[in-house]
């Protein structure tokens, strides 16, 4: 399983603002990753504002957005799954590759849970559910956390 040797990463976000931004395609996964990231979140202190957007494809503009708007950290959560074009490939690294600049142009973290998946039962296996494997949207939301909480931490 692609978790094992995954740090154990326990985060006060007290008087951090962190946004979840997250995809509405496939729903029971989508939710799944909402639920594991917010549940972190909230545990944390951290003070959370949901945004869905249509698709993975927006999450890049809409986390930039809320980083420029005065959040501390994103979460950013979407699932795109695998069929017969090359559709994949294009939205998995336009998405990829624009949560990577909105986070370095916006010197803040971007916690990573886009799902890019064979199937859907990969993404059932991780998203959180009661059935799952692993909880993805929960590891996306403790990565954007302990980074912000680094980088405050780096510039005093």
């Amino acid at each position: 399983m692609s978790g094992d040797g995954s740090p154990d990463i326990t985060v006060d976000g007290t008087g951090l603002k962190v946004t979840i931004v997250a995809g509405q395609w496939h729903t029971q996964i989508a939710d799944g990753l909402l639920a594991g990231a917010r549940r972190v979140l909230d545990a944390s202190g951290a003070t959370v504002t949901v945004v869905r957007v249509p698709g993975s494809f927006e999450l890049p503009v809409v986390s930039k957005a809320a980083l420029d708007a005065g959040a501390d950290a994103v979460v950013a959560l979407g699932v795109i799954i695998r069929g017969g074009t090359p559709h994949f490939e294009y939205v998995s690294d336009a998405a990829t590759t624009g949560l990577t600049q909105a986070s370095l142009l916006a010197g803040k973290p971007i916690g990573f849970g886009l799902l890019t998946l064979d199937d859907e039962q990969q993404g059932l296996d991780h998203a959180g559910l009661a059935d799952s494997k692993e909880d993805k949207g929960a590891e996306a939301a403790e990565a954007a956390l302990a980074t912000a909480v680094l980088l405050r931490e780096i510039r005093g």
